[in-house]
């Protein structure tokens, strides 16, 4: 048998491993990471871009412009829900270019501005379209825990999974450890989110990614409220059988 990219992957992290490449050695021409022929760029919290073979993918891009400077323009840009710190019309219009795609969840789709609208489609929990050859999963994000449960309510956002040509991309947007994420299967790069009080701590996440078991994992969007930000190398000692990425999300 051929053995395809993900076996190729599944074979290099069998064993579980931990790599961390410092924020400086990155920012450093925007070397970004390789897996396969796809080129992730960590950014910042929750944002990063992918190069890919179908086109440039922009996920949750916030922040000043300019931290995407010398990256290519985007093709496709991801929105999972209408936090700051998901969301922001003013980066949005700075990188969306006239033929950008964008896909957001219904939340977002009805407030954004006039500018935005054009090439914008929205895609609810269990939709699914194509882009580019690409097909593009929207799954749930949400909390399951009482007083958590007013940041992420049940069916309003999304997280999404980018089925590339042999690469299974997992973003999870802002969730707790639902049944969802731990019933995925097939996924090459997860990023999972973890902090407190919004999302889960590093044992849910921990717990999830040891039972869907993608093949790498960045831990991101790890930094809390009143003593809640997660440590990532804390997430990573527990998850066996998956190749842990440490990015400076926060420019450490």
């Amino acid at each position: 048998m051929t053995p395809t990219r993900r076996h190729i992957l599944k074979g290099a992290a069998a064993a579980g491993a931990v790599t961390f490449l410092p924020f400086t050695a990155r920012a450093a021409g925007h070397g970004g990471d390789m897996f396969g022929d796809v080129v992730v760029h960590p950014i910042a919290h929750a944002s990063f871009v992918m190069e890919t073979p179908a086109g440039v993918i922009y996920v949750d891009p916030v922040g000043e412009a300019a931290q995407y400077g010398g990256l290519p323009a985007a093709d496709l840009i991801l929105v999972t829900h209408e936090h700051g710190d998901h969301y922001k019309p003013e980066t949005l219009a700075a990188l969306k270019g006239a033929d950008t795609q964008m896909i957001t969840n219904p939340a977002v789709a009805d407030m954004l501005p006039d500018g935005l609208k054009a090439n914008a489609s929205r895609l609810a929990n269990g939709d699914s379209t194509d882009w580019n050859g690409v097909g593009v999963d929207a799954i749930p994000a949400y909390n399951l825990t009482e007083d958590r449960k007013k940041f992420h309510p049940e069916g309003r956002d999304n997280g999404y999974i980018l089925n590339l040509p042999g690469l299974r991309v997992y973003a999870s947007g802002d969730t707790e450890d639902i049944p969802a994420m731990r019933a995925l299967s097939g996924i090459d790069l997860a990023f999972v989110c973890m902090n407190l009080p919004f999302t889960m701590d590093v044992a849910a996440a921990a717990s999830a990614v040891n039972e869907f078991k993608p093949t790498y994992c960045y831990p991101y969007h790890y930094r809390g409220r009143d003593g809640g930000t997660q440590d990532p190398a804390a997430f990573a000692e527990p998850v066996d059988g998956v190749e842990v990425r440490l990015a400076g999300w926060y420019g450490a």
